[in-house]
């Protein structure tokens, strides 16, 4: 089961740097964003297995990281594999595409 942490920190590069990473830039008053959380925890992160971490970025509390990464609007998720972006979502996907993009 991957793992969801709320992301706090200065230092993005480090998170994402090995392993595989799905950032997820959100906001509390987004409410297409709480679908996706909801999704995250109930079907994504039970199958996506032990070495995918997902990382929950509130762009309200962490401006400067939503935009060094590009972020214009949310839901916004990225996936790096080995800090190499391999895919970006808007909006809400379905769930395999997220398992084909973390595979």
């Amino acid at each position: 089961m991957a793992t969801i942490t709320d992301f706090n920190g200065d230092d993005l590069q480090a998170a994402i740097a090995s392993g595989t990473v799905l950032v997820d830039f959100w906001a509390p008053w987004c409410g297409p964003c709480k679908s996706l959380g909801t999704m995250l925890e109930t079907h994504v992160a039970p199958k996506a297995g032990d070495d995918v971490s997902i990382l929950k970025v509130n762009i309200d509390e962490n401006q400067e990281l939503a935009a060094e990464f590009g972020i214009q609007s949310i839901p916004a998720l990225l996936v790096f594999k080995n800090g190499e972006q391999v895919a970006e979502f808007q909006g809400v996907p379905r769930p395999n595409e997220l398992f084909d993009a973390l595979a």
